[in-house]
């Protein structure tokens, strides 16, 4: 007869408890939020305290001054224009360019993706710089006469920038679209292209919006690959990053922070709209 092993209470108060009865809480949850708090916060309070001391610097009086200002009215006008082509051109790229990724696996995949990604880690001016550089050397020096240091040259300077983050974005969004769908239609009769208009098209709306969103807004900030590709040229290639440069170099500060304001202002305003409406097509 085997012998009754002795009970162990301070093991059997570990035994693991049904789902029916109430686990015990160790403290309090308060610390732990607390510090997330304090760490998140600290960065939003310096944040908020950046555009507050934007706003209290500034006044509607240097704000209507900056405005009607041949110069700066320029430089808003083609800020606009190159901005939303740029936006175009990048999800026109990064499209494809994120399907295949996402879709496909292939020799030379790894080098690729990590190729798309040399925009985002490397420092601006290089990227304007390896430009300047590029339209040295044939075929490209061709066209060096109308695209360096003219307006050509700040879209694609923007482009190069900007698309990296819109492809980086929908590789992302369609990783996350169940391929299951997609091979469902191409057992209907659809072919390639048709299953990839009439369903992936569709599922990645709000990644494309996102992505057109951050390449708008990536190339509203864009400043060094302009200065060295683009110059910063009056009424020619100047665009708002630029104008707060040449703002700044002649000692007008007021107008620097008031054009800083209106590009503040109208990147809040495009990243509202593309989330109220990526939002809103979640529920159509």
């Amino acid at each position: 007869m085997i012998p009754a092993t002795p009970i162990d209470e301070s093991s059997a108060s570990r035994v693991p408890q049904s789902p029916g009865q109430k686990a015990h809480r160790v403290g309090s949850d308060l610390p732990f939020y607390a510090g997330l708090i304090v760490l998140g916060g600290a960065y939003l309070f310096l944040l908020l305290a950046m555009l507050i001391a934007d706003l209290f610097y500034t006044s509607p009086g240097h704000l209507l001054a900056a405005l009607g200002k041949p110069a700066i009215q320029y430089s808003i006008g083609l800020s606009l224009i190159s901005c939303s082509i740029t936006a175009l051109l990048s999800l026109w790229v990064a499209v494809p360019i994120g399907y295949l990724l996402a879709r496909h696996r292939f020799r030379g995949h790894s080098l690729v993706d990590a190729i798309l990604d040399i925009p985002i880690v490397l420092p601006p001016l290089v990227v304007g710089l390896s430009l300047l550089i590029l339209f040295q050397f044939w075929p490209f020096r061709l066209a060096a006469d109308w695209v360096v240091y003219q307006i050509p040259a700040v879209i694609l300077a923007q482009f190069m920038v900007a698309c990296a983050f819109a492809t980086r974005t929908l590789r992302t969004t369609f990783d996350q679209i169940d391929p299951r769908c997609e091979q469902v239609a191409l057992t209907l009769g659809c072919s390639r292209a048709q299953a990839f208009a009439s369903v992936v098209l569709p599922e990645a709306r709000r990644g494309i919006i996102t992505a057109a969103t951050l390449a708008w807004a990536r190339s509203l900030g864009e400043f060094g690959p302009l200065l060295i590709f683009a110059g910063a040229t009056r009424m020619k290639t100047e665009v708002l990053s630029t104008t707060v440069f040449l703002e700044l170099s002649v000692g007008d500060l007021e107008a620097a922070v008031a054009v800083s304001m209106i590009m503040i202002v109208a990147a809040v305003v495009v990243l509202m709209i593309a989330r109220i409406w990526g939002s809103r097509d979640l529920t159509l």
